[in-house]
This record gives structure tokens, C-alpha cells and sequence, in this order.
């Protein structure tokens, strides 16, 4: 199961210089020119968790897989964007692509970096973006309307469902109000406004990059920045790109330790919006351990044991049986998964039940 979380933004604001960092690669061009990036690159980043390098240790596993998010780095969007200007609508559809936004937000002063509005104003930054992504959404109910009352009026209950929720949005969307902001009522409401894959409908995360100095701390943009996030509830990580790109390039842990340390960090930037991002998705994270490898898997919060299994391979699902089921906790607790089954521990679970942030897992099933 792979989740995408797209990193947007005014152009000139870190974006690429971030993405770089994030996937400790060069392949994201990052130069002090509006459009620098064109075609969207690509990255899977590992999640952090300690909790996979100690179940390895207890399980003495030969190798650690850890679980992944991807991020697109997607080049930067402009005032008029909706419209075709800048790069235009090729890029709302590199977004649209994506299960979360990732908003960069210019957070630092620097007179050798071009500001597209000659300012430096994060809120409005965001607010620019927000409403290109609006009219976006707005242009693309519109066009569907026509080709959807053909099908109503001939009584298809698909149609008839769409209709009724592009009616519930685009009202919404003309007042420059996002899509996620709709009331769902039922099930159906829900699944019919996932199938219209709207722009706005997608949780978001601001990214405040912020100079050298403010990394640990933030700063006055930064603060205006958490408290407009806080309002519409949306997710807020303070970094320093420039910083961040300087750890990357660093081999040794004790080093960048070090370097954290001198700058009053107590963990990456980068990791905290890796978190972020798993976190903005409602993923949570389940282990498979033993002796060949002990492995991270994603599943959304709420995923049954079958669908859980699936994620590993589709035959599990298909003949799911049971789940030999052990918490995080007592398996570190009692040394060991024959540790946690002496003492009673190890659960049996069947297809209804939903799998927990830090199971350990081990599905029986029918070939």
C-alpha cells in the first residue's frame, strides 16, 4: 500500500532544496529561478520508528525493512495557476495524483532569493495556493455537470449520487471555502466524494522553512504560520531547509548528532515531517519479526486483520484464518515472541478485528 504526499508551493521557497534532503538525493534541481523543477521527482523515504530496530535485536532478524511514505516534489504553482498560468494545470494534476499537500511556506528573509510577489508573507503564500487549488476544483465540477445530468435524468443511481455532492461542494468552492470543509452524512456521501478527487479535499501540512538561526526555535512568520494552521486544523512542521541539506550530506550518526546538538535539535527536521505526513494520513504501523527480516507494514487506522494481511500479499487475505497477535509492548516486555506466548501474551484474532499501532503479527491462512 503506497501513500504519496505531494510537496507544494510558491516557487523559490525550499521546496526542491527540502525534497533533496528528504530523500538524501541531488535529483530534485534546486536553483534560485522561478520553475526550476518541471516534471515532479520522486522519493521513498523510510519512516522512522525505533520500535522496528528492537524488535530486530530481540529476533536477531538478518535484515530491517521499514515502512515508507513517497513524496513529489511538484514544481511551483503561481497566482493564476488554475488558469494555465506560470506551468499551470500539468502540475494540479501532479497534485491531484497525491493522498496529501505538503505546503512549503517561505519562512526567512534573504535578499539573494527572489521572492514571484517581492514579499515575505507565508499566510498569504498560503492563502495564493489554497485558492488556485479552489478554482481548480471549482473548473473541474463545472465541466463534469453537463455529462452527469444526461445520466441522471436516465435514472443511474451513480450519476444521481455524484450530482448530489457536486451540488454540496460547489457551493462551497464558489464562496472560496475548500472542499474538505463539506459535511459528509453517510457512507455513500463519503465514497462518492473520494471518487471526485478533488484538490482541497486532501489533509495538508505546512512546512515553515525557516533561516539556520530559527530551526529549533521558529520565528515570527513561522508563529503566524502555526496559529493559521491551528485554525483550520491542519498539520505544522518548523524546519530549516538550508540545515536539513547540510545533515543529509552527513555520513556518520555521531556527527550529525553533534550537529543537532549544536544547533538546540533534538531530531531532524526531516524526521518530524516524515512523522507528520504519516500521522496527516491516519496510517498506523504493524510488524511482521523473525530470524530473515523484521518488517514495518502501513495500514490506514481501522484496517481489519484480513485487509491488513492483504497489504503483505492479496492470497493472505483471500485466506485469512487467523492472526497470532502480540502488543509492542509485551513482546519487548517478555523478551521475545516465545517469551510473550509463555506468558500468555500472544492473542488469536479473528476477521473483524482491528489491527493496532504496534502489533506484532504472524497471519495463518489457507493456500
Amino acid at each position: 500500500m503506497g501513500f504519496k504526499c505531494g510537496i507544494v508551493g510558491l516557487p523559490n521557497v525550499g521546496k526542491s532544496t527540502l525534497f533533496n534532503a528528504l530523500t538524501n538525493t541531488a535529483s530534485a534541481a534546486a536553483e534560485n529561478y522561478p520553475f526550476c523543477t518541471i516534471e515532479p521527482n520522486v522519493g521513498n523515504v523510510p519512516v522512522p520508528d525505533d520500535r522496528l530496530f528492537k524488535l530486530a535485536e530481540l529476533a536477531s532478524s538478518k535484515a530491517i525493512l521499514p515502512t515508507q511514505l513517497s513524496f513529489v516534489d511538484i514544481a511551483g504553482l503561481v497566482r493564476g495557476a488554475s488558469k494555465g498560468e506560470g506551468l499551470g494545470n500539468q502540475f494540479l494534476a501532479n497534485i491531484r495524483e497525491t493522498d496529501a499537500i505538503c505546503h512549503v511556506l517561505r519562512c526567512f528573509e534573504d535578499d539573494d532569493i527572489t521572492h514571484v510577489d517581492g514579499r515575505v508573507d507565508p499566510v498569504s503564500d498560503a492563502e495564493t495556493i489554497e485558492l488556485e487549488l479552489v478554482f481548480a476544483d471549482q473548473d473541474s465540477l463545472e465541466g463534469r455537470i453537463h455529462g452527469l445530468g444526461r445520466k441522471v435524468r436516465g435514472g443511474d443511481k451513480e450519476a444521481i449520487l455524484t450530482m448530489k455532492m457536486i451540488d454540496k461542494v460547489l457551493p462551497l468552492l464558489k464562496e472560496g471555502i475548500p472542499a474538505r470543509k463539506v459535511s459528509i452524512d453517510n457512507e455513500d456521501e463519503a465514497r462518492a466524494f473520494k471518487e471526485l478527487q478533488l484538490l482541497t479535499s486532501k489533509p495538508i501540512l505546512y512546512i515553515c522553512n525557516v533561516d539556520e538561526d530559527s530551526a529549533a526555535t521558529g520565528n515570527e512568520f513561522s508563529a503566524t504560520v502555526e496559529k493559521m494552521a491551528a485554525s483550520v486544523d491542519a498539520g505544522c512542521v518548523v524546519i530549516s531547509a538550508a540545515v536539513e541539506a547540510e545533515i543529509a550530506q552527513l555520513d556518520d550518526e555521531e556527527e550529525k548528532g553533534e550537529f543537532l546538538e549544536s544547533l538546540g535539535l533534538g531530531q531532524t527536521g526531516l524526521a518530524r515531517v516524515i512523522r507528520a505526513g504519516y500521522d496527516l494520513l491516519h496510517l498506523v504501523t504493524y510488524f511482521t519479526v523473525g530470524p530473515k527480516e523484521a518488517r514495518a507494514w502501513t495500514i490506514t487506522t481501522g484496517t481489519k486483520a484480513p485487509q491488513a494481511a492483504g497489504v503483505i500479499h492479496t492470497d493472505f487475505e483471500k485466506g485469512f484464518i487467523r492472526a497470532e497477535t502480540i502488543a509492542y509492548d509485551e513482546y519487548v516486555g517478555n523478551s521475545g515472541e516465545q517469551g510473550a506466548k509463555d506468558a500468555g501474551k500472544m492473542r488469536l484474532e479473528g476477521k473483524e478485528y482491528v489491527v493496532v499501532d504496534g502489533d506484532v503479527l504472524h497471519f495463518r491462512f489457507a493456500n
